[in-house]
This record gives structure tokens, C-alpha cells and sequence, in this order.
């Protein structure tokens, strides 16, 4: 049990918590939550040394390990899977005692037991599956087989994150900390690491800003503000209902939740009807379903922005067709055995208002797609081998790559943090950014903008070097907003945003009527953002048919062939060729599965559209009639036959209305059991 009495800890000198007294069971699983620099990471540094207490005790039991994960990974020259192994240091110890013992040419008896206990010892903590269990993390989190005997030092700043987390997940402890370790992972490694943590035995605290992540892995919430500790039974959405019950009586922030409310209100009600816009508008109705749950626990958020109004959009936005996409290693790619295509015959179509999230494993193309979406990768020629006799006459598809006139891109990736110039404010920057665009925005506008941010006072103004991930994120984001596009292109955008601002990212999409193209481990912005989901894998990209519980099965399946055809392989041909006869069930199996839930889905969509349509014409009639009896003039030739069918009429379509509602409600109702079945 870890029990904290009267417990104050503070940074550089300034309190972060006091006075808290609270105790945490063995085995509980513990979600940290607060704003940025509430003390969150700094109460994990109390396990690890790395923080003393100013007052009060923490104590947990004398014998439990404690794994963390380290923050920095150095240039080692050690195989990546060594690397991991070397996690479980009692391993490490035991292996090491254990060569030492069997090099000595003497010892005798003694050391004959010696080494049989060491072997004991060893097979008590698993040790011979230990490369096993360290590979089978590695898998999880994205890494192949090839990635095993490579060196740390090849490894990206990304990638060794990955390896770090490895790292600290092999080691055997009692106790597991861990701060945002879904950052710098894609939605396959995080669905891993969900299964991971759920079956983990030991007691669990972690840091995240993902509210399904910490739904799914911790059974309670250790919340900080205004230096005091707070722990709660449930997951994050339980603590968020019971906390935004607790905002709701004052009466102040209630007000606030419901302007937000009302925006949104204002926004079905305008375009629900409309026939372009139904789909976006049964994407707000859901999200204000939620909004309406949760929003009195964000309405002290310091984040406050929208997107400002783009230019008119084209229509199409941006146009694809027979396009491959890759990289090659010569400089102009005139070398095809040189190119490494990622992507072929890509046929995509962005309309304004569409909001598409790309799935798909890691090293599928997701990323790949967005840069090519953004102009930053060019297509590759085609790679059609001419028919046999060189006909002069062959020629292969031409890749086509259209933007429509007026397409403003705004294109968020993390590598564009490091464009951000280090020795300038946001305020500068941002006043560059008007200026590129020709614009003379007064200084305390752009003030007041980038407080929408939180960059508030001497933050608008200092230098943005020494800004945390988090802030550069925000920055960014910013600078991006701030030049109206009207098609946005996010790689996750959510690394290192604390959970405010994702629910403020998210408030600032749903109203947002650009094109959006989304790729992010973040399924509550997936599921309230995205109308349209896109499958990366095996070099295409398709429409993938069904919602993110249906992916996770997709991705379970995946995995599953993947260890029947590691287990099936062989040298010989017959097992190679046993591996690909189960992976091509497989796939016959799971492509059964989609087109039987899609002919349950159909005519549920079928009639929705139907209801759409008819509540849309019956509406339209509706208000004319409401008008027409509104109108004195109406009345003023008495009673008629006519008024009287009007009055009856009126009275029809409103029962009408309500009955196609309540159906529309039922159908949607269906739709997301047969998608959670």
C-alpha cells in the first residue's frame, strides 16, 4: 500500500501540493490528472528519487520494485533487443553471477550449488523466456523483427521513446510509473498497450491526457488542483461526470457550459435539415450528446478558440488519381529500383466539410498520405512495366494531383515544432504570420488570440525556446489557425496537449466547416471528429467499413495471422506456403465479417436517409404553415374551409415530425449497438 500523510512537495520553491493525506491499494491502477504543472510528474519523481518531500511522508512497501521510464536513451551500440532484455535488472544480475560462476575452473562443491540455485533462480522469474517475453513487447509496439539486432544508436528520438517504454515494461516491478506513454505511440501500439496494462498485476500509476486510454486501464483518478490531492473511484469519465456535477452549481461557469451548448444547438439547427450538410450535423448531435455530459468539467479550461472563418472553399478541395507515393534514394528518383513505393494507385477525393480519419498499422503510409496530401511529398512516376514487344503505343496511367483554386492548407505534423523559431515570442511570430498574409492586425487583437492559447502576459512575449512540447504544440497550432485554411491536414495533433486543450481542439472541430484529414491515437477525437474512416494497409487505401471497436478487431485479427504465420514458418516451402493459405483465410474470414455487418447497417442507413429527407421537406412546410397562422391577415376573413385544412395540416406534420424524429433517434440507436456488438 503507498500511503501519503500530510505530503507537501514543491519545484524551484513554489508549493505544488499540501498538506494531502490519502492511501493507494496494492494492485489499483491510478490515472493522474491536472493541469500543466500541477505536480503531476513531479509526484512520480517522489518513487524515483528524483523529488524530496518539504513536509509529510510518502511510503510504499521497502520490497517493491519500482520500473520507470527513463527520459533520455543514449547512442548505445547495443542490439535493440538487448537493449530491452537488460530492463530486468534482477535478470541482468543473475545472468551476469551466473557467467562468472561457470568461468571459474574451481570452487567445488559450494560452487556447483551456487550456480544450481543461480539456475533455479532464473527459472523462477521466467529468465529463459525473458528474450521471448522482450520481443514480444517490441512487437507491440510497433518494432519488426529486423528492428531486433539493430543498434539504439539508429533509432530516432521517437522510436528510442518506444524502446525506453520497452525497457521499463520488461522490468518485473510492483510498482509502474508512467507519464504519457501514449505519446510518440499510433492507435495500434496504444490498443496494445491497453490489453498490456489491463492484465498488468502490479500497482499502476500513470500520467495521460487520453480519456479512453485511462477509461480503459485505470480504476481510479488522483486529481490535482490548487495544490490538493483528490482520489476517486471509477475512470476518467466517471470522475469527469462526478466533477462537472460538482462545476455545475456554480452558477457562474453553468452559464459558460451553456453559451457552448447553445453554440452547438445553433449549428444542428441550421444545417440538420440540409442535405450537404446532414452528415456533419449527426457528427455535432453526438458530440453534443457528450458535451452535454462533460462540459461543466471544462468550463474553468484557459483555452478558449475557434477556428477564425476560411476563405471560400473549392469544391473539389484536392483531387488524386493512379498516384503512387513513396521515397526514392537518388535525388530525382530516375532510378526506379531506387524507390521505395509506400502507396500505389491511391484515388482519393477531399470535399469541403468532409472529415476523414486515415487508419492503419504502423509503417502502413498514414503519414506518408499526409505529407503527399500536403504537397510535401511529389507523386512518384508510374512503375507499369511496358507489355511484352515494347509496344510505342503503351502508355501507363499518368498520376494526377489537382488542387482546386483557392485551397488554403493547413498542415500540422510534429516535425514542424522544430520550425518554430526559438528566439521569438508568439507574439512576434504570429505578427510575422499577419504580415505574410497582408493583414495589420492591431497588437492587443493578436494578445488577445493567442490567450484563446493561454499565452497569456510575459508568455505572449518570451522567447518560445524554452517552451515545454506541450506549448510549442499549442503554438503551432496557432500559427496555423491563424492563416484560415480550409483544409486541414493533422498528424497527431494531440502529442503532448494536456487534456483541456484536447477538449478545447475538439469543440474548435466541430464547428470548423473545412475539409479535415485526421490521423491521430486519440479515439475520443477520432470518434467526435471523423464522419468517414480510410484503411491504410498493403499499399492502398480504402474505405474502411464500420468504427474504431470494429478496427480494433481488424487489428486483433491482424495479429493474429501474424503469429500463426511467424509460428507456421519454416525454410521449406510447404510451410511457407501453409502461412500464406491461413493468412488468405484470414482475410476471406474478416472481408465475411464486414460484408455481413454491412448488410445489417444498410438499411438502417437506407432509412435514415429516407427520414432525413422527409424531415427536411416536412420541416420546410411546417415553419411556412407556423408562419402563414402566425400572420393576422390570415385571419381576418374569418373562418374558411381552407384555413381549416391549413390548421389541420399544421397539425399533421408536427405529428409527423415528431414520429420520424423518434425513428431517427431509434435507427441511430441500432447503428451503435451493431458497431459496440
Amino acid at each position: 500500500m503507498i500511503s501519503l500523510r500530510r505530503l507537501t512537495f514543491a519545484r524551484a520553491g513554489e508549493p505544488l501540493v499540501t498538506d494531502a493525506s490519502l492511501q493507494i491499494g496494492p494492485g489499483w491502477k491510478v490515472g493522474l490528472t491536472g493541469a500543466n504543472g500541477c505536480g503531476k510528474s513531479s509526484f512520480l519523481a517522489l518513487f524515483t528519487g528524483g523529488l524530496h518531500a518539504e513536509a509529510g511522508d510518502v511510503d510504499w512497501p521497502a520490497s517493491w520494485r519500482v520500473a520507470h521510464v527513463a527520459q533520455d536513451t543514449p547512442a548505445l551500440p547495443d542490439p535493440a533487443l538487448d537493449f530491452v532484455v537488460a530492463g530486468d535488472s534482477e535478470l541482468a544480475e543473475i545472468e551476469r553471477e551466473l557467467a562468472a560462476a561457470e568461468q571459474g575452473e574451481h570452487g567445488g562443491e559450494a560452487m556447483g550449488e551456487r550456480i544450481g540455485a543461480l539456475h533455479a533462480r532464473l527459472a523462477d522469474i521466467g529468465g529463459y523466456s525473458a528474450r521471448a517475453r522482450a520481443a514480444e513487447l517490441l512487437h507491440g509496439l510497433g518494432f519488426s523483427d529486423a528492428d531486433f539486432t539493430r543498434p539504439v544508436a539508429e533509432f530516432s528520438g521517437g522510436w528510442r521513446v518506444r524502446l525506453n517504454l520497452a525497457r521499463a515494461l520488461m522490468r518485473r516491478a510492483d510498482l509502474l510509473l508512467l507519464d504519457e506513454p501514449t505519446n510518440h505511440l499510433d492507435l495500434d501500439a496504444v490498443l496494445w498497450l491497453e490489453g498490456w496494462l489491463r492484465a498488468y498485476p502490479g500497482t499502476l500509476l500513470m500520467i495521460s491526457h487520453d480519456r479512453d486510454f485511462l477509461d480503459a486501464t485505470v480504476g481510479h483518478i488522483l486529481f490535482i488542483e490548487q495544490q490538493t490531492m483528490t482520489l476517486s473511484t471509477g475512470g476518467y469519465s466517471d470522475f469527469e461526470r462526478q466533477r462537472a456535477a460538482r462545476l455545475a452549481l456554480q452558477q457562474s461557469m453553468y452559464e459558460k457550459q451553456q453559451r457552448e451548448i447553445a453554440h452547438l444547438h445553433a449549428f444542428v439547427g441550421r444545417f440538420r435539415a440540409k442535405a450537404t450538410k446532414a452528415r456533419q450535423a449527426q457528427s455535432r448531435i453526438k458530440a453534443l450528446a457528450r458535451m452535454e455530459e462533460v462540459a461543466a468539467a471544462h468550463v474553468d479550461t484557459p483555452f478558449t478558440f475557434r477556428f477564425r472563418d476560411s476563405a471560400a472553399a473549392p469544391d473539389p478541395l484536392l483531387t488524386l488519381r493512379h498516384v503512387d507515393a513513396g521515397y526514392a534514394a537518388s535525388a530525382d528518383g530516375a532510378d526506379q529500383a531506387d524507390v521505395r513505393r509506400i502507396l500505389r494507385d491511391v484515388a482519393l477525393t477531399l470535399r469541403p466539410g468532409e472529415r476523414i480519419a486515415l487508419l492503419g498499422r504502423n509503417g502502413a503510409g498514414k503519414s506518408t498520405l499526409i505529407r503527399l496530401l500536403a504537397g510535401e511529398l511529389a507523386p512518384l512516376p508510374p512503375d507499369v512495366p511496358a507489355p511484352a514487344g515494347g509496344s510505342a503505343a503503351f502508355a501507363p496511367p499518368q498520376p494526377e494531383c489537382r488542387s482546386g483554386k483557392g485551397l488554403v492548407i493547413g498542415y500540422f505534423a510534429q516535425h514542424q515544432l522544430e520550425a518554430l523559431r526559438v528566439d521569438e515570442s508568439p507574439l512576434t511570430q504570429l505578427a510575422r504570420v499577419d504580415a505574410e498574409l497582408g493583414g495589420s492586425t492591431r497588437e492587443q487583437e493578436l494578445r488577445d488570440y493567442l490567450g484563446g492559447f493561454d499565452f497569456r502576459g510575459d508568455m505572449a512575449t518570451a522567447p518560445c525556446g524554452r517552451f515545454s512540447g506541450g506549448e510549442k504544440s499549442r503554438l503551432a497550432l496557432a500559427l496555423l489557425i491563424w492563416r484560415r485554411p480550409n483544409l486541414l491536414l493533422l498528424d497527431e495533433p494531440t502529442n503532448h496537449l494536456d487534456l483541456e486543450m484536447r477538449e478545447a481542439l475538439n469543440l474548435a472541430l466541430q464547428e470548423y466547416e473545412g475539409g479535415v484529414v485526421l490521423v491521430s491515437h486519440d479515439r475520443h477525437l477520432l470518434r467526435t471528429t471523423a464522419d468517414r474512416l480510410l484503411l491504410v494497409a498493403d499499399g492502398r487505401v480504402e474505405p474502411f467499413d464500420g468504427d474504431l471497436d470494429d478496427y480494433a478487431d481488424w487489428l486483433a485479427r491482424q495479429r493474429q495471422a501474424d503469429a500463426a504465420s511467424a509460428k507456421a514458418s519454416s525454410p521449406t516451402a510447404v510451410a511457407a506456403a501453409a502461412g500464406k493459405a491461413e493468412r488468405k483465410q484470414s482475410r476471406e474470414q474478416a472481408a465475411a465479417e464486414r460484408a455481413a455487418l454491412l448488410a445489417r447497417r444498410r438499411p438502417l442507413q437506407k432509412e435514415i436517409a429516407r427520414l432525413e429527407k422527409s424531415l427536411a421537406d416536412w420541416q420546410a412546410e411546417h415553419a411556412t404553415l407556423a408562419a402563414e397562422l402566425a400572420d393576422p391577415a390570415t385571419w381576418a376573413s374569418g373562418g374558411s374551409p381552407e384555413l381549416a385544412a391549413r390548421q389541420r395540416r399544421h397539425n399533421e406534420l408536427a405529428g409527423l415530425i415528431e414520429a420520424a424524429e423518434e425513428r431517427w433517434l431509434e435507427c441511430h440507436d441500432e447503428l451503435e449497438a451493431l458497431g459496440s456488438a
